[in-house]
């Protein structure tokens, strides 16, 4: 029996020298940067899209992965990546970005994109809570998420998350992004982080505060205008391939 859902699956797309590490995002799967990827392989890069631990198998398997489990895969990929190509650019979508800043700091990429990145969960009531969500995630598990943001209502219609978010999780999530930001000042590497003013779940102020922290001057913010917070797949999607594109070529072409 297989235990990873349909299009849960990560996927490699051998080519040159350079490299693409992609990252999904909190409860998604690698579907989200499906798309993307195929598109970046053909422009000659390698591809290689990951599958955090505890995604696209089931909500219960989630509530068990630490934040360490998502950073060990995200090295994993990296490890993979660096025996094929030369040049690697670390690129992820929401949680993903996140974990792809953190990466930038800490292993020898040449670039980092960070897509829909949060620089704090949204909620600020997990911050307070943090303390005792070990104990209070026995008896509330899961947080009913709210209607999505999308712009194109097509690929709403076959995306791959979890309906919920686990409460456990969250407060993972909590951890890692403290983590993330004590990482930014230490990015040496050019880094493009592109949002969506569209986005209902990472306000606008997250990329300004992330950019505003990052320690290299190499450093930018591309704003969409017709997308909700998947951009990898909403109508934004071309804009983002050739943004993420033109940057991989300009970082890489020496």
């Amino acid at each position: 029996m297989n235990q990873i859902l349909p299009g849960g699956e990560p996927f490699f797309l051998p080519g040159g020298d350079v490299g693409t590490l992609l990252i999904h995002g909190f409860t998604g799967a690698p579907k989200e940067m499906r798309w993307l990827g195929e598109n970046l392989a053909s422009e000659g890069y390698s591809v290689l899209g990951i599958r955090l631990f505890g995604h696209a198998t089931s909500q219960e398997d989630m509530i068990r992965t630490r934040y360490k489990d998502w950073l060990a895969c995200v090295e994993d990929g990296y490890n993979l990546l660096s025996g094929c190509c030369k040049q690697q650019i670390v690129i992820g979508l929401s949680l993903g970005g996140a974990l792809a800043l953190y990466a930038g700091a800490h292993y020898p990429f040449q670039g980092v994109v960070a897509l829909s990145a949060p620089f704090e969960v949204p909620d600020s009531r997990i911050s307070s809570l943090r303390p005792i969500v070990p104990l209070l995630s026995k008896f509330w598990r899961f947080s009913k998420k709210d209607a999505g943001d999308w712009y194109d209502p097509e690929p709403a219609k076959d995306h791959l998350d979890y309906p919920s978010n686990p409460i456990r999780s969250v407060a993972e999530l909590h951890d890692l992004l403290q983590l993330m930001r004590k990482s930014l000042p230490k990015i040496s590497v050019p880094t493009l982080l592109i949002h969506s003013k569209g986005d209902h779940v990472i306000p606008q102020t997250h990329p300004k505060l992330i950019l505003q922290r990052i320690g290299t001057e190499d450093k930018d913010i591309v704003w969409l205008e017709r997308s909700g917070h998947v951009v990898t797949r909403d109508i934004d999607r071309e804009q983002v391939l050739l943004e993420t594109t033109h940057f991989i070529q300009r970082i890489t072409a020496a």
